[in-house]
């Protein structure tokens, strides 16, 4: 079996994998970093999403091996102790979740457009989340949280 190596959230890893391991069951299952979730399997809902090399990515269709020497970062890495990431905060104080499955997806997709583009219109802000799934809530609230995020990121605040 080949053995990966990458950080995740800032901390250098490696484990043994079979070459068909899918990055989210290595995150969840070697790492123990549960917060990535499965949703479908097929790309299609982005409840997987984390960032490779500062970029989202849907860890249920990219192989572990793929991520060799790679930067991930997964919600886990976000929060500073107990000081959450300005775009976590949005997504608490202008209620962008239910249910929680697919918020930890939903704000890493956020996060990398916030990171391209610090004032997404609300339009912007709806395609972007094309492949981002919520089966609990409209997408008011989610937009809303991402746009207050992008412009405390923007700012400076929070995290």
């Amino acid at each position: 079996m080949p053995t990966v190596n990458m950080n995740v959230n800032g901390e250098a890893v490696s484990g043994e994998v079979e070459s068909r391991t899918l990055l989210v069951q290595f995150l969840r299952e070697n790492l123990r970093l549960t917060g990535t979730h499965v949703g479908c399997d097929t790309s299609q809902c982005g409840a997987c999403v984390v960032h490779v090399n500062g970029a989202s990515a849907k860890s249920c269709t990219m192989l572990a091996v793929q991520c060799e020497g790679a930067d991930v970062t997964t919600i886990e890495g976000l929060a500073d102790g107990d000081a959450l990431h300005p775009m976590q905060e949005a997504f608490r104080d202008n209620h962008g979740l239910q249910c929680g499955f697919c918020t930890p997806g939903m704000i890493m997709s956020a996060l990398d457009l916030a990171n391209r583009n610090s004032a997404p219109s609300e339009q912007e802000v709806r395609d972007w989340l094309e492949g981002n799934i919520c089966r609990c809530t409209g997408y008011h609230n989610i937009v809303k949280s991402i746009m207050a995020g992008a412009r405390a990121m923007a700012a400076g605040q929070g995290g």
